[in-house]
């Protein structure tokens, strides 16, 4: 592969496409005379059974077959299968227009490691008429886009054009594990990690030429898209939402432990306070699920290493964790017995409501914000086990 001729692999996954698998091969092939490129179309078959294998191979193309489903195991097999520096894909439904590779090939060979092509107009793409449905174009590409683009820092408007193309040293650097239609999305977010070098082309989308309903199914794939990039963003999913609980109950906790304090006509009291202790104990909650994501996605290759991250987790050892959850442990139980003594000079009769459920607020989050941070650093010492010599803890 390394001494093969061929400078660029178009990569079309199919099933059961045969209605517009060709035209998409024959396409390939005039963008490779277009651009005066040595190249190749491979089909990577996801099980077909209505001809598109006799099609490709008929037309010249070099069909991969995958047996394990799915769009991303799909398009991963045939891109290990690929033998060209330069590596373009998209679907084989005709929505693609595969002669006009030229824009692509330009931009990496000035040095892009990902470049993805643009079918919005705000990127100067161009959507045909009937090519996109309304819910796609005016909801659910916008919204995931602007979210993926918050979410990892990256300048790319259509998160998941299905035309993309990228160097072979890029996807290897990626490392891409999902299986289903994540895998547009992981790209983007693993090349935005990676500090690769990505850009875009204006491209346009034409009308699917099939005339069977198309494999994907808007809303589902969407939330799927959606939850995907959640969870490989621990830190707006699980640690930004901590730390502002963590902030805004201690500010409040804080406000009202010696008393009702008034903002203006509001008066904040014991009921502010104990809305306070619960936004407290779920903000260090969130706060330790993103610890455990962050471990938990670096030793399983989903995330790259993080320095920084390192850092605070070597501080951070299972012995200062404990030290630090006994004393908040020990001393909110020195609260609750401080109530129990005030209960008893009463006589353990009635007490003053406001000032006893103050008491008893305190010390019970103390205890529990004590007892979260001594079994939250054992998970942490669990999750940070190495594993050497094939054998699992």
């Amino acid at each position: 592969m390394l001494n093969s001729p061929i400078e660029v692999s178009v990569i079309m996954p199919c099933l059961n496409e045969a209605e517009t698998l060709g035209r998409c091969i024959e396409k390939a092939c005039a963008g490779f005379r277009k651009t005066g490129v040595i190249g190749e179309v491979v089909v990577a078959d996801n099980g077909s059974t209505d001809g598109s294998i006799e099609i490709a191979e008929a037309l010249g193309a070099r069909v991969q077959k995958v047996s394990a489903k799915g769009y991303g195991h799909a398009l991963r097999g045939g891109i290990e299968a690929a033998s060209g520096r330069f590596i373009i894909m998209g679907d084989a439904d005709d929505s693609y227009d595969f002669s006009e590779i030229g824009a692509f090939l330009g931009k990496l060979r000035d040095g892009f490691d990902l470049v993805m092509g643009c079918r919005l107009p705000s990127g100067g793409g161009t959507i045909a008429r009937e090519a996109m449905p309304w819910k796609n174009r005016w909801v659910g590409n916008p919204v995931l886009s602007t979210i993926g683009r918050v979410l990892f820092r990256t300048q790319v408007r259509d998160f998941h054009c299905g035309m993309r193309a990228f160097t072979r040293e890029a996807f290897l650097k990626m490392d891409m594990r999902t299986a289903g239609m994540e895998f547009a999305s992981e790209m983007v977010m693993k090349a935005s990690i990676q500090g690769l070098r990505v850009t875009e082309v204006p491209i346009t989308l034409h009308k699917d030429g099939r005339t069977r309903p198309p494999h994907l199914r808007p809303w589902r794939d969407g939330w799927r898209h959606l939850r995907f990039m959640l969870v490989y963003s621990p830190r707006w999913l699980f640690l930004v939402p901590g730390l502002l609980l963590l902030a805004l109950g201690s500010l409040g906790g804080v406000m009202t432990l010696l008393g009702p304090c008034r903002i203006g006509p509001v008066t904040l009291d014991v009921g502010t306070m104990m809305l306070c202790s619960m936004g407290v104990i779920l903000g260090l909650q969130l706060v330790s699920q993103a610890f455990y994501a962050k471990v938990f996605a670096m030793r399983e290759g989903l995330l790259p290493d993080d320095p920084d991250f390192n850092r605070l987790f070597n501080f951070w050892t299972l012995e200062k964790g404990c030290l630090i959850g006994l004393v908040s442990s020990a001393v909110g139980c020195g609260v609750l017995l401080w109530s129990v003594l005030v209960w008893k000079r009463a006589a353990f009769g009635p007490l003053d409501y406001a000032e006893n459920l103050r008491r008893l607020i305190t010390g019970a989050t103390l205890l529990v914000l004590g007892i979260q941070t001594i079994f939250a650093s054992f998970h942490l010492s669990v999750l940070g086990l190495k594993v050497t010599n094939g054998a699992r803890p």
